[in-house]
């Protein structure tokens, strides 16, 4: 079992390192343009880096086009319209190209295209057992529940305390679809989130909120 999970790895690395390596150079004048949008929006630092919590639990710095100005203390979480989004940061969270420079941290090892958005320790230190399944196995770009909670800012701009709607029903929603993740894994799967991600498309869900879909 525990060979066929490491050759499993090593073909999801591979894949990833090859998709990567050929939308990179083409993804290029995206990004410059986003960088420069980013510094004429609000002069300052480009990137915005924050500490994740990665496989294994391993701390890593996730990159993102930052989206917010310079002084953006306040809640981890972002709800709506939060004042704190500039302007560009808005267009660049709801195109999701805000994520791209996160193509670095799949180069590097820290992440896959898919596989569970990774958290900030806060919420991992929560519920350490809930995590388990989803630091079994690279961080991602983009997963399953990227695509379910598409609308998650809307969704909790909606509700009288954000965070308490995040950690008590989106979060663990979240992780069983992590967990679903995990256990049915392959290149196949990742293929279909890609296509689900880019053309933004549904999931589909059963009636316990798990993607109802035939394992492969």
């Amino acid at each position: 079992m525990r060979s066929k999970n490491v050759r499993s790895g090593r073909i999801k690395r591979a894949f990833d390192v090859l998709l990567v390596a050929g939308g990179i150079v083409p993804a290029m004048p995206l990004m410059a343009a986003t960088a420069a949008a980013v510094w004429l929006d609000d002069k300052g630092p480009v990137l915005y880096r924050q500490t994740r919590v990665g496989r294994h639990g391993v701390p890593f710095t996730v990159l993102k086009f930052r989206s917010m100005r310079q002084s953006n203390t306040g809640p981890l979480i972002t709800a709506g319209s939060d004042p704190r989004i500039t302007r560009v940061g808005k267009r660049l969270r709801e195109w999701k190209i805000d994520e791209l420079p996160q193509l670095l941290n799949v180069l590097r090892g820290d992440m896959s295209l898919v596989g569970p958005r990774p958290e900030v320790a806060r919420y991992v230190e929560m519920m350490p057992s809930e995590f388990h399944d989803a630091l079994r196995v690279r961080p991602g770009i983009t997963d399953l529940a990227s695509i379910v909670y598409r609308n998650e800012q809307e969704l909790l701009a909606a509700s009288a305390d954000p965070e308490k709607e995040y950690v008590e029903k989106i979060l663990p929603h979240k992780l069983r679809l992590a967990k679903w993740y995990a256990e049915h894994r392959n290149v196949r799967l990742d293929l279909q989130i890609i296509m689900w991600t880019v053309f933004s498309k549904n999931v589909p869900l059963d009636a316990n909120g798990y993607p109802a879909l035939r394992a492969a």
